[in-house]
This record gives C-alpha cells, sequence and structure tokens, in this order.
C-alpha cells in the first residue's frame, strides 16, 4: 500500500498515527470538470473501507439522476461496505441563475441546518457536500459559521466540499484544497453533454 512520505513534519506534539488520522476538510473547485467526480471517487474509497456516507446535493436538481447516486445507493445497500445515504436539497439549480431565488435560498439553508445536525451526532464517517460552494459564494449560506462549524465538529469526521468559486476563506481553511483547472471541454467545440461522462 503506497504511503507518501511528507516533506514537513510539524512539532505538534502529535504521534505519526495521530497525525496521519486526523479528520479532513477537502475542498474541490475551480472552473474544469471533474470536481464532484472526483468526490464520488472518495466516497468510493470510504464505502470500500466500511464507513458510512452522507451525500448532500446543494445545486444538481433533484430531478436529475446522476449515475453515482444509484451506484453507490447500491452499493450502500449491498452491505459490503458503508452505509450510503444520498440527500438533495431542493429543486436544483446551476450556475445560470433563475428569478426567483428565495425558495432555493431556504432549501439549501434547510439543508445545511441537516449537515450541522448529522455533525453534531457524528452520523457518517465521510460528508460529501456536493456543490456547496455556490451557497456560499453567493451569501446564502454563512461561510464564517461554516468555517467554525467544521472547525468543532466531533469525532473523526471527514468533510469534502465541491463547486467553483468557493470562498477563499474556505480555502485557507481548508486541510486538502484541488482546483480543476479546464484546459480544453467539448462544450467549447459546441457538443452537449453526454450519458456516461456528465451523468
Amino acid at each position: 500500500m503506497p504511503q507518501g512520505q511528507p516533506s514537513v513534519v510539524p512539532e505538534d506534539g502529535l504521534t505519526t498515527r495521530q497525525r496521519r488520522n486526523r479528520p479532513l476538510v477537502a475542498v474541490h473547485t475551480g472552473p474544469g470538470k471533474g470536481k464532484s467526480t472526483a468526490a464520488f471517487g472518495l466516497a468510493l474509497r470510504a464505502w470500500n473501507q466500511g464507513w458510512p456516507i452522507g451525500v448532500f446535493q446543494f445545486v444538481k436538481s433533484a430531478k436529475w439522476k446522476v449515475g453515482e447516486e444509484n451506484a453507490l445507493k447500491t452499493l450502500g445497500a449491498s452491505g459490503e461496505g458503508g452505509r450510503v445515504d444520498w440527500h438533495k436539497m431542493g429543486e436544483g439549480w446551476s450556475w445560470v441563475q433563475r428569478d426567483d431565488q428565495q425558495d432555493n435560498e431556504a432549501k439549501a439553508r434547510e439543508g445545511w441546518e441537516q449537515v450541522k445536525r448529522d455533525l453534531a451526532a457524528e452520523t457518517y464517517r465521510l460528508y460529501v457536500l456536493d456543490e456547496f460552494a455556490y451557497p456560499l459564494h453567493w451569501g446564502w449560506i454563512n461561510s464564517a459559521e461554516v468555517i467554525e462549524v467544521l472547525r468543532t465538529r466531533p469525532g473523526n469526521q471527514h468533510v469534502v466540499i465541491t463547486g467553483r468559486n468557493a470562498p477563499a476563506e474556505l480555502v485557507d481553511f481548508a486541510d486538502l484544497v484541488t482546483e480543476m483547472t479546464k484546459v480544453k471541454h467539448p462544450m467549447d467545440a459546441g457538443q452537449k453533454g453526454q450519458r456516461g461522462i456528465e451523468w
């Protein structure tokens, strides 16, 4: 099993094992494709370890049937790995805003309140907050509050947040940040999203 070596060993009084097992906050942001895809790949690893997983989709439409949802729910119900619960927050948005946002804003806040309850109860070992960077960027949910809740979460709960335009303070706070940078995309040549690639 590969076990990369850190370039720096902090003088924090922790043992190697304690430092290795610290719960992480990861952020996948940037304009490129693959932020959610990477988070769901992480969920597969967590499932294999037997961890309970909570997926909270904040932007993608509740009517949109993404392939990862079916796959992870099937795996979660198999009894072989961890449990998987999938939560859809409202009717969904894209990065093109609609005229009437109040209902979506309220549903995003309700979703965040549920995440806070689950963190306090230590319901999951891995939380995928899919597209959660958007309601933070739009000011629907207070970034400082989110950071404080994540900073003080009990136990050994890992959290991954996806979405473009992650607030700078969240990026500064997170333990692991990946920025997906678009170099080239089929949509640039007029090709729409396709089954098995985008969903």
